[in-house]
């Protein structure tokens, strides 16, 4: 994990089933809010190479699902839940403190 939380956004920023974008050193990561959970991935499909933060929301699932081709990620570990996507992203660490959402870059594996 990163050493310091970054800051994404504030707790009203961001509505209830809704996904947005930011990059933080380097790294691309799309976070979304499910009721009261905030969860935060990185943003790139590992099957389309396109933006996560350019799907829908399956609150249902905790889920994204990618626009290209409809693959469902888990919005809590990153899995790959559906085809076409056999491989997970990244998953990353997201606390709310007073007001403020914070996340936690996990470092690439290996």
């Amino acid at each position: 994990m990163s050493a310091e939380p970054v800051r994404l956004c504030a707790v009203g920023d961001l509505a209830d089933g809704d996904i947005a974008s930011i990059e933080i050193d380097g790294v691309a990561i799309a976070y979304a809010r499910v009721g009261d959970e905030w969860f935060a991935i990185d943003d790139t499909c590992s099957h389309a190479k396109v933006s996560l933060a350019d799907g829908i929301v399956d609150e249902d699932e905790c889920a994204i699902e990618c626009p290209k081709h409809g693959a469902l990620f888990s919005l809590r570990s990153g899995e790959a839940m559906t085809f076409p996507a056999t491989k997970p992203v990244r998953s990353h660490a997201v606390v709310v403190d007073d007001g403020e959402v914070l996340v936690s870059i996990r470092q690439e594996d290996g």
